[in-house]
């Protein structure tokens, strides 16, 4: 059956506007993305394709390419480029910070401020969170990417827009693509050296937080520094 054959409140799109986002399934949330299905294919059946098209269903998205998904037959350069523009745009929004500045209190603020978008990463990305006299965010910096083992990590590039920005403090943050926020002994290694160079400095380091899939781990909560 094609959607305009549904009754109005049934249609994704009407669904919506209706009864808002919540009451809308993952396959009509991004068949109201894909807007057309094919001659043959409503949006909504069109939509559950992508969502078994890999074994890991939805989570496919999050990293997903529009080559890969113009494998799917229905599924042209357009609609990929769509559904792959709007993940990336939810990405964006949740680790965007609000425009009151973010005052860290505790470690799960930074974990997540950065989990929903760092759990998915393939690679191991570094970054720095900068934080003024108040403990306010100032900005966070990406400094390293490295390969599915192993960051390569300097003093001069860490600190580096930390001074600039006049930073009190920072907080490193880290993923693990294994999805497993244990330290590594190079983990811990590289901390203990970035806290002497931030001593030098007079730039405190606070934190350094490791984020798995869907759970983190705190080097201060675990008294590794």
């Amino acid at each position: 059956m094609i959607i305009r054959e549904l009754p109005i409140d049934e249609r994704p799109q009407e669904k919506l506007v209706i009864y808002g986002t919540s009451a809308l399934s993952n396959a009509e949330l991004l068949a109201v993305i894909i807007r057309t299905g094919t001659s043959n294919k409503s949006a909504v059946a069109l939509a559950n394709e992508v969502l078994t098209f890999k074994e890991n269903g939805i989570r496919f998205l999050a990293e997903c390419l529009p080559e890969e998904l113009a494998e799917i037959q229905g599924i042209g350069q357009a609609k990929a480029c769509q559904i792959v523009a709007a993940i990336e745009l939810g990405k964006r929004i949740a680790t965007k910070p609000k425009q009151m500045r973010i005052n860290v209190n505790n470690p799960e603020v930074i974990a997540d401020l950065f989990m929903e978008k760092m759990r998915y990463y393939k690679k191991e990305f570094f970054n720095v969170v900068i934080l003024n006299t108040k403990g306010e965010v100032i900005s966070v910096e990406n400094v390293a990417v490295g390969d599915l083992n192993c960051t390569i990590i300097h003093p001069r590039e860490i600190f580096c827009k930390a001074v600039k920005k006049s930073a009190s403090a920072v907080i490193f943050v880290h993923n693990h693509p294994s999805g497993n926020p244990a330290p590594s002994r190079e983990d811990i290694d590289i901390t203990e050296r970035l806290i002497k160079a931030g001593e030098v400095l007079g730039i405190r380091v606070i934190d350094h937080i490791i984020i798995g899939d869907g759970t983190f781990l705190s080097f201060k909560n675990k008294n590794l520094m």
